[in-house]
């Protein structure tokens, strides 16, 4: 009776390792893919992933074929990122910006139209990285129409600023077209470190694959720690091959070799990353004009097109950098990063008064449709209120 109280519980059978260690035996990358849930695979991560990623494939043995194929991925999981919610608007991804701020505040509280008025929207502007320049410009044609009597309220007012500023932007918004004919199209991808450029890398090899092309990419990055490596995960993500050497190799090698893959497999474009660097790294801004002029032993036209990337939160040094690099390669569009968050955005405008070069592409967020086509309308709809208490 009772018996059932002193029956012993079945021992349970101890773990044949703990977590930790079956994480540091788990195989290569090249297998990666299998272990990583459909979910996490399908999203295109924020390039800390990357980084992440690339650090595990860096302890790999190079591979000896320079054009990497990447392996099948299930195509239920590569189409996630099409499942996503909606993108969120301009306005919600600029609202947070320096310049919506600083501005949206000057205009909320129903300002009295005066010279003190224009006095504070000048500073509000050049705080903002509109620049010298353009912000003396727009202020002193605001002037002359207030001394004509051209508004009766601030509305009237933010509604004049509003037009002049895209009229400032618009020349610039030009999309990129890539040309059927030149097969391949080659793009340069250049930049300083830390812009964004192997991530819009991935998000432009997305984009345009869904436009249907074929796409190959180029390791051009050999100076960089890890950085081929972290071109060949986006390459795997994206399906794509990539031609790629060991670090330290010779860039302009890497990229003319990439040309000649690309044409003899007869692909639409070839996007090629190159390393990193300082606008006054004299050394590496001089390989930028051999790769240009190697490619040209190929094709008298390649690159087809330079892509600077910029960092929205750079402010002023984007001046520079634009002029550097423009110098050394010749630049023929931009990419405008990490717009989003607490970047000024006013950099923009300034590149369009001292420059005139057609803004491709901005970065709004993460997401695949973060990297959006620049649209001036848009653009300006986001940092400013259509009216006050907008």
């Amino acid at each position: 009776m009772f018996k059932f109280w002193k029956k012993t519980p079945k021992p349970v059978e101890p773990p044949v390792a703990p977590a930790g260690e079956a994480v540091a035996e788990t195989p290569a990358p090249e297998v990666a893919p299998a272990v990583v849930p459909e979910a996490a695979a399908a999203a295109l991560a924020p390039e800390v992933a990357s980084y992440e990623v690339a650090a595990e494939a860096a302890a790999q043995p190079a591979a000896e074929a320079p054009v990497e194929e990447a392996p099948v991925f299930d195509p239920p999981a590569m189409a996630a990122p099409a499942a996503a919610p909606g993108k969120k608007s301009w306005r919600e991804r600029l609202s947070g910006s320096a310049f919506a701020r600083s501005l949206g505040s000057l205009f909320s509280r129903k300002p009295k139209l005066d010279e003190a008025l224009l006095e504070e929207l000048e500073t509000a502007l050049i705080t903002a990285d509109v620049g010298v320049a353009a912000s003396t410009e727009l202020v002193e044609d605001l002037r002359k129409r207030l001394n004509r009597r051209e508004f009766d309220d601030a509305d009237q007012l933010l509604a004049a600023l509003r037009q002049a500023l895209i009229e400032l932007v618009t020349p610039i918004a030009r999309p990129l077209q890539v040309d059927a004919s030149r097969k391949p199209f080659v793009m340069l991808m250049v930049g300083v470190n830390g812009v964004g450029k192997t991530t819009t890398i991935g998000k432009l090899t997305r984009r345009y694959q869904q436009q249907g092309l074929d796409v190959m990419l180029a390791a051009g990055d050999t100076f960089r720690a890890a950085a081929v490596e972290q071109l060949k995960t986006w390459g795997e993500r994206n399906q794509v091959p990539v031609v790629a050497q060991g670090s330290g190799s010779d860039a302009a090698s890497v990229i003319f070799d990439a040309l000649q893959s690309a044409r003899s497999r007869g692909l639409d474009l070839l996007i090629a990353d190159t390393a990193g660097r300082l606008h006054t790294q004299g050394g590496l801004m001089d390989e930028l004009g051999k790769i240009r002029r190697v490619l040209g032993k190929l094709d008298a036209d390649a690159p087809h097109e330079v892509l600077l990337v910029l960092d929205g939160t750079t402010g002023q040094n984007a001046i520079n950098q634009v002029r550097q690099f423009r110098a050394a390669i010749g630049v023929t569009g931009l990419v405008v990063t990490k717009l989003d968050g607490t970047a000024k955005g006013g950099v923009i405008f300034a590149l369009a008064k001292e420059f005139g070069l057609p803004v491709r592409f901005v970065g709004l967020g993460e997401s695949l449709d973060d990297l959006r086509e620049f649209d001036a309308a848009a653009f300006v709809d986001g940092l400013l209120p259509a009216a006050l208490g907008g």
